[in-house]
């Protein structure tokens, strides 16, 4: 039992850190909007592409993470 909660422990820091890469990077791209409209485009684009990138990374997470439980938990 040991063994699984580390290794749900270790998957759950690992997605934190990278949603908390996401933030800062949009944060980033927020401050670059308000300076040129041409930004603007290009961040709203860019904001696109990372928010579809966040939701397929954590669904490729969650179901990697399930796929671990599932060889030590049968569900």
């Amino acid at each position: 039992m040991d063994k699984i909660s580390t290794i749900v422990d270790k998957k759950l820091n690992h997605l934190a850190w990278v949603l908390v890469a996401n933030g800062i990077v949009l944060l980033i791209l927020g401050v670059l909007i308000v300076w040129t409209d041409f930004m603007l485009r290009l961040v709203m684009g860019l904001m696109a592409v990372i928010v579809a990138y966040v939701f397929l990374y954590s669904a490729y997470k969650i179901w990697h993470l399930k796929g671990m439980l599932d060889k030590y938990i049968k569900f």
